[in-house]
């Protein structure tokens, strides 16, 4: 267990390396560095789960490294914790990361920094590794920057084009704002409890004498909640992802199935203790993520863009997250998380493969018929989708989906549990209706298939555990959450509505877009629906309202500081400076005449000088 260490270590040593030695490397040297170093991590992370195992899942192990702050009485060190939980997320990340990197090999071949990339890849593992191995708020936080700043550079990684510095800029940021908060809340966190350790947090959370500071902990709680509204992606916070799409696919993948948008579930899960005691900030969370879990919805459901479509189907299935944690369902919010990151890598890698076989067209109107020519691409996009509307049976996604379905509804929030159903129905009409018009109908593109093992390999893998093979994962977690029985009746009656909903909306999808149904291409066309369509087109113009009440504010409050009087009497020098320098630059002109004019001046001046000194010397000696 004390290689636990070298998780990190190995993709930041292929960090480095492809970081300084990649003008003295060929690309296949640096994809080999970049891929094995995740891959040893990989075999790391399954040789310490394989042991953490054989030791019992129950068990809490603390690696002290190295003392790192030391004022008074305030102590902070590098430590890793390991327990059920970072285990979990330990696994996943390395394993995702891995095939994603495998993918990117081929993918990104053809394009400029591919050094650079897979620097920014090994770089942002490691950072995501060192945020779930933290045994401490300080040390996660440094982890979680870090995350942060990876996602603006692989985001903006085509810095050539303004769009994509400007959609980086955004993710950066939106989620600084969060961070802000989520500082406030470990200074509270420290002023109320004086530890940031989880495990002394964890212990001081089962003591009553929290009662006395419960108003601490709203405000604490709070704080944590909208600083994981902004990691990962949730209303009102979640602006940034759908731009974040200017990023290659592999990209794409990585920030939504392993990295960057569960952040924010770790953490509430992580700080769970703490939640238990605020039910009524629970109960905000749920509302939060039903709302996602709507928008999001409706947003994807008109979209053109394939890689949009799929940023708004991770919105909605990390709202379902959110919700889960609402009704305090950790197990299957983890079990969820795991689920969604393996057929969500699955199907943005699957897009990113037909993407490159249509020359980089990604408008869904603009495919079509491509099954045949991308038979591998359309069964693993079958594969994917299926989990993603949590099809019946075949699919992970309707286990670990209907996991969180069955805790809203054992706490008996009809409401939400109403709302999450709608929310079912509505995630398979447009998941639906990207395979119907990428796969089937008439071909509009011309497709070049690739062959390469790069790209089939990781597909396939993730294709077979994007079915009900997944449904048989047990996770290590009976050390921190507890797993709840249910009925096999309210389970089999849930399963059976939320699966009756999921083939109406296939059995929409597929009159509207293939048997072109009359009757509901005639409701589509009236003036409201068409007006609804602009409204969701438009992402329910979150970003025009944060432009006319912050962004264009801000301007104008900048604009009006300009004219601050002390700005002008501070340039006066420096204006002056300015004057001098382009003066003597006009005596620069090349003529000879003018130098020599120069000289006789400059020694007639001086010469003057002189004479006035001595004649004022003599007058005052005299």
């Amino acid at each position: 267990m004390s290689v636990i260490y070298l998780v990190i270590l190995f993709p930041l040593f292929g960090f480095l390396l492809t970081s300084f030695l990649n003008q003295f490397l060929t690309k296949n040297y640096i994809a080999w560095i970049g891929i094995s170093s995740i891959a040893f991590s990989t075999l790391t992370a399954l040789y310490v789960l394989n042991i953490f195992l054989r030791c019992g899942d129950s068990k809490i192990i603390l690696f002290k490294l190295w003392h790192w702050i030391r004022i008074e009485k305030f102590f902070v060190d590098f430590n890793f914790l390991l327990d059920g939980l970072s285990i979990t997320m330990l696994v996943m990340i390395t394993s995702i990361g891995f095939l994603i990197s495998v993918f990117s090999n081929e993918y990104m071949k053809s394009s400029e920094g591919f050094s650079r990339f897979f620097s920014y890849i090994n770089f942002f593992i490691a950072s995501m590794l060192l945020l779930i191995l933290s045994d401490n708020l300080m040390l996660m936080f440094f982890g979680w920057e870090l995350v942060g700043l990876c996602s603006y550079l692989l985001i903006g990684f085509y810095f050539t084009e303004v769009k994509n510095c400007f959609a980086a800029i955004k993710a950066f940021i939106i989620t600084r704002i969060g961070d802000v908060f989520l500082l406030f809340a470990f200074f509270l966190v420290y002023q109320t409890f004086g530890s940031l350790s989880f495990c002394d947090l964890e212990l001081i959370s089962e003591n009553s004498f929290l009662i006395l500071h419960i108003d601490s902990l709203k405000w604490i709680t709070v704080c944590i909640i909208i600083g994981a509204l902004g990691k990962s992606a949730q209303v009102p916070m979640h602006t940034w992802l759908t731009d974040a799409m200017v990023g290659p696919t592999p990209v794409s993948a990585l920030i939504h199935a392993a990295t960057m948008v569960t952040a924010g579930i770790y953490l509430i899960s992580r700080m769970h203790g703490l939640f238990i005691l605020t039910p009524e900030i629970l109960n905000f969370l749920s509302i939060i993520g039903i709302v996602t879990v709507l928008i999001a919805s409706l947003s994807a459901l008109v979209q053109k863009n394939i890689k949009c479509i799929l940023a708004y189907s991770t919105m909605s299935q990390i709202g379902y997250m959110f919700l889960g944690l609402g009704v305090q369902a950790w197990y299957a919010v983890i079990f969820h998380l795991v689920v969604h990151a393996i057929f969500k890598a699955l199907l943005f890698l699957s897009a990113g493969s037909v993407i490159l076989s249509c020359n980089n067209e990604k408008n869904i109107f603009k495919m079509g018929g491509l099954y045949k020519k991308l038979f591998l691409e359309y069964t693993c996009f079958l594969l994917g989708v299926s989990s993603l509307i949590s099809f019946p049976i075949i699919s992970a996604g309707f286990y670990s989906k209907g996991s969180i379905l069955l805790e809203v509804y054992r706490h008996q929030n009809f409401y939400f549990l109403i709302m999450a159903l709608i929310g079912t129905f509505l995630t398979s009409l447009y998941a639906c209706k990207v395979i119907i018009l990428v796969f089937h109908g008439r071909k509009n593109v011309l497709v070049v298939k690739n062959k390469s093992l790069s790209f089939k390999i990781p597909l396939i893998i993730l294709g077979i555990f994007s079915t009900f093979i997944s449904s048989f994962i047990a996770l290590p977690l009976s050390n921190v959450f507890l797993k709840h029985s249910f009925l096999e009746s309210e389970k089999v009656a849930l399963e059976c509505y939320s699966s009756i909903l999921t083939i109406i909306g296939i059995w929409i999808a597929y009159n509207i877009w293939i048997k072109k149904n009359r009757i509901i291409l005639f409701l589509i066309s009236t003036k409201l629906v068409s007006f609804f369509h602009n409204f969701c087109l438009n992402g329910f113009y979150f970003d025009y309202l944060y432009y006319l009440f912050f962004t264009k504010l801000y301007l104008i409050i900048s604009n009006l500081l300009s004219y601050d009087p002390c700005k002008y009497v501070i340039n006066i020098p420096v204006n002056f400076l300015i004057c001098c320098n382009k003066k003597l630059l006009m005596t620069v002109n090349g003529y000879l005449r003018w130098y020599v004019t120069s000289m006789i001046m400059g020694t007639t001046i001086v010469l003057i000088l002189i004479l006035f000194f001595f004649r004022y010397h003599f007058i005052f000696f005299y």
